[in-house]
Order: structure tokens, then C-alpha cells, then sequence
């Protein structure tokens, strides 16, 4: 399923919201607010969710909505709040999303996770919330933090996708580390491309991914 891009909402959320605007309402308002993400109707709840992006600590409450939520447009209202509130408890919240049976809703979480990183991560909550990833005891939700890191511009990424490649013993988790690595790897991941060809010797993908970012690396270096 393709992943939910949260783009087409955020012109109603400019008009919601005016750049630059600093006031906020009041605690009872933002309670109110609150009290709105849980209205049985739909457009409700997506004005609710618009309205919050000026309460502060609003992140909880919207995550736990989208937890919840059936209906796309407010998923979508919600994401897009998310992105700009860049909240770290927030974030880590909607990081938990990823463990979530819900496929669509683990897509839109995946997708929101790589917009907030591209959009500058001003908290700089993302990075530490996928390291904590790379070691959740489901390897999905491994793979799941080295697909967000492709939108990750950070000092560490290498670093913790060859932890992954030298330690992880689920051949997928390394695979999918692989293919970033392809694309980021410097001198400093050649060693552990070398073993973790031996790690996996029968394994035909790993072969061709870890010789495939060596030559890269290689060839980077010679220009």
C-alpha cells in the first residue's frame, strides 16, 4: 500500500493556523480542543486536531487519536500537526506506531517520521527515537527505523547501520542496512562490509549488496 503523503492538508492548516501567529488559548480552550478529538464527527475532529497545533503539549493527545482514528482526512490533519508541532515526546510516540498491526497506519507513521526529518527536526527527536528502534526485539520494526533513516541527515547514521550489519542476526535487518549503506558508506564501513559477507556467506544478497556499496566507497574514494 502506498504510503499516505500528508501534504494535501497543510494548506488548511496555514489558513488555520497564520505563520508567525503567537497567541495561544487558554488551558479551558485547549481542553475543549481536546475534548474535540473525540466527536463522533469527522470534520469535528480534523478542526479539533487544526485547532491544537496552538496548545502547547497538544502531541499526546493528537497520537493517541491517530491511534484510534478510522477516518483518512483527520489521520492526514493530524499527521501534518505532528510534523509542525515537532514535539519530541510526540514523536516518539508516533514512533510507536511502527509496532502497530495497523498497516496503513504504520505506513503513514513511517511516511510522517521521514517528512518531520527532511523538514529540519528542529527537537532533533528523530535520531535517537530510531536508535532506540534498532534495538526493538521485532525485527520488522528494525527495518522499519533504517527505512525512515533514508531521510535522516545526522553524524551517527553510519555508525548505527554497521552496529546493525556486525551485530543483528536477522539477515533482512542487514539487508535493508545494506542498501543505505550503498548509498552513505565511507572508509569507515569497509571492515564491517568484509564481515558481514562472512557472516552471511550463503546468502546471495548480501553478497551483491555488501560488494555493490564496497565498490561504491571505493570508487568515492579514488575520485
Amino acid at each position: 500500500m502506498a504510503l499516505l503523503r500528508t501534504k494535501a492538508v497543510e494548506g488548511a492548516v496555514e489558513k488555520a493556523v497564520p505563520p508567525g501567529a503567537k497567541t495561544f488559548p487558554g488551558a479551558a480552550d485547549c481542553e475543549e480542543l481536546t475534548a474535540g478529538l473525540e466527536s463522533s464527527n469527522a470534520t469535528e475532529r480534523r478542526q479539533a486536531a487544526r485547532d491544537l497545533m496552538r496548545c502547547p503539549n497538544a502531541g499526546a493527545a493528537l497520537v493517541s487519536r491517530l491511534k484510534r482514528e478510522q477516518d483518512l482526512a483527520v489521520r492526514a490533519a493530524i499527521l501534518t500537526i505532528l510534523i509542525r508541532l515537532d514535539d519530541p515526546a510526540a514523536t516518539a510516540e508516533l514512533a510507536d506506531c511502527l509496532r502497530s498491526e495497523d498497516v496503513a497506519l504504520r505506513n503513514e507513521a513511517i511516511e510522517a517520521l521521514r517528512e518531520l526529518a527532511v523538514a529540519g527536526d528542529r527537537s532533533g527527536a528523530v535520531p535517537p527515537v530510531l536508535a532506540c528502534l534498532l534495538a526493538d526485539p521485532d525485527p520488522d520494526v528494525r527495518i522499519f527505523a533504517v527505512n525512515v533513516m533514508e531521510s535522516v541527515s545526522h553524524p551517527d547514521v553510519e555508525r548505527w547501520l554497521i552496529e546493525v550489519i556486525e551485530n543483528d542476526s536477522q539477515v533482512n535487518v542487514c539487508a535493508a542496512s545494506l542498501e543505505l549503506l550503498c548509498e552513505i558508506g565511507t572508509e569507515a564501513a569497509v571492515d564491517p562490509l568484509v564481515r558481514v559477507k562472512t557472516r552471511f556467506a550463503s546468502n546471495a544478497f548480501i553478497q551483491f549488496a555488501a560488494d555493490l556499496a564496497l565498490k561504491r566507497i571505493v570508487e568515492s574514494d579514488s575520485r
